[in-house]
């Protein structure tokens, strides 16, 4: 039940920082749309993984664990287990740049992330939120948690 509070939690985090992801592509801000979809995608996946009881890892990249763990997950979340650990790991190696740039080659997060680096991260954002919101809502309802 205390796991179910937490991943409902991290899915209150996921949920805004997908909310202020889509605001920030729609400003043109296209790093930090990329920067708020990675930790939406992190949050969401941490979520799914305390919905089953696993303890992950406190890094910001948690596929191998998710395919560690892929026997807990019902067979719909199975089938797009690839998706999301993709999503993870490639959103994962966009954070510092999406942060920081490039700062040996004096490249600002600006001249590293484009329309299509946001556009592709908070579709991402969005599909995998969508995935871990219906598999935490189904264990809840499975045990009667609210």
């Amino acid at each position: 039940m205390r796991s179910l509070k937490v991943a409902r939690s991290h899915l209150r985090q996921a949920a805004a920082r997908l909310e202020d992801a889509c605001d920030a592509l729609g400003e043109g801000n296209y790093p930090y749309a990329v920067r708020l979809s990675q930790e939406c995608v992190e949050l969401s996946l941490k979520a799914a993984l305390r919905a089953v009881a696993v303890e992950y890892p406190k890094v910001h990249e948690v596929s191998r664990v998710l395919r560690q763990v892929r026997e807990r997950f019902p067979d719909w979340f199975k089938e797009e287990l690839d998706f999301a650990a993709e999503s993870s790991r490639l959103l994962f190696k966009k954070r510092e740049p999406s942060l920081y740039g490039d700062e040996a080659g004096l490249l600002s997060p600006e001249e590293l992330m484009g329309l299509g680096d946001a556009e592709d991260a908070v579709r991402r954002a969005q599909k995998t939120y969508r995935l871990c919101e219906r598999l935490v809502s189904e264990i809840e309802e499975k045990i009667g948690a609210t």
